[in-house]
């Protein structure tokens, strides 16, 4: 990569929806086989080059703290925490972060996501500076960001509300964002969480205003490669399925 990226790993929910497995651990640090889904994430970012990690914390923070400055001490590792976590969402926990990305780019992970690394690797190479990584071969409803695109793969709409019917696939929760991008979407961010109607916004939110207001995004299919989004005990069941290999 000719800019040095940063990843930003969005860990400050509370993960009410696969209680009680959340309930005195952190929904990152459950166990996907032997290691834990922070623990792979991490390890892929790493991988890839990418050494600079910031994280967004709340919920049981210090177990997460502990986690990666023991498991991973040689990280470059930012924490910012969301006081208000159990009242906000992910569009008010990226805007926490604006001060530690200063003038870099990023690449962002819901914290709560099991990917293989191939999609990481991709991601890097793909050449648009602003892209979300889409699944098109999954059944979409409503609780999915779901994604619409014209014949060149650029973003028009991403998504709860998009009728399914109109969707190309999902957006499954991680996304690179250029330097250039970057200071607009927090200055939209702000924009937006100034307003306490918003605190419950997704920052897929912040990325609609942008494409409005012509900021070009792109949808990079990762259709076959595999992935889990972990909201409910089903996700947990399908990621035995997909990722154990006991």
């Amino acid at each position: 990569m000719e800019e040095k990226m940063k990843a930003i790993i969005l860990a400050a929910g509370v993960g009410s929806r696969i209680r009680p497995l959340t309930d005195n651990c952190p929904k990152s640090l459950l166990k996907v086989g032997d290691n834990t889904i922070l623990e792979m994430m991490l390890s892929h970012i790493r991988d890839c080059g990418i050494n600079e990690v910031i994280f967004v914390i709340g919920y049981l923070k210090e177990q997460i703290q502990d986690y990666v400055k023991t498991r991973f001490p040689d990280l470059d590792a930012g924490f910012v925490v969301n006081e208000k976590y159990a009242e906000t969402n992910t569009g008010f926990s990226l805007m926490l972060v604006k001060d530690l990305i200063k003038e870099s780019g990023f690449i962002k992970f819901d914290a709560d996501v099991v990917f293989d690394k191939e999609i990481l690797e991709r991601l890097i190479r793909y050449k648009h500076e602003n892209c979300l990584c889409v699944d098109k071969n999954i059944n979409l409803a409503a609780e999915e960001i779901k994604v619409i695109i014209d014949d060149k793969d650029k973003i028009l709409k991403a998504s709860k509300t998009v009728n399914p019917k109109d969707a190309i696939g999902e957006s499954i929760g991680i996304e690179k964002i250029g330097k250039n991008t970057a200071k607009l979407l927090f200055k939209e961010l702000e924009l937006m969480m100034k307003d306490k109607k918003n605190h419950q916004e997704y920052y897929e939110g912040a990325y609609e205003r942008l494409i409005e207001k012509n900021v070009p995004f792109y949808a990079l299919d990762v259709s076959g490669l595999k992935w889990v989004e972990i909201d409910t005990h089903e996700d947990f069941d399908a990621r035995r399925k997909i990722f154990n290999k006991n």
